[in-house]
């Protein structure tokens, strides 16, 4: 698995998935809405950890600067 998310990606992806965690907690965000970008957040996470978004793939996109 080659990465394919660059660092402004990456630190996009993590404030996301922070204010929608906090939205949730303080209760701003419930229903189903939660439950939906609850699950976004936490794969925004996972991508953004392992700097790989397998949606990338098929679009032969990459945010990662060329070396």
């Amino acid at each position: 698995m080659q990465s394919n998310m660059g660092l402004i990606d990456r630190i996009i992806r993590i404030v996301l998935a922070v204010v929608v965690g906090i939205f949730i907690l303080t209760g701003q965000l419930s229903g189903i809405a939660a439950i939906v970008l609850g699950i976004l957040a936490v794969v925004f996470l996972l991508t953004s950890a392992i700097a790989f978004c397998p949606l990338y793939l098929p679009f032969h996109l990459s945010t990662k600067k060329k070396d």
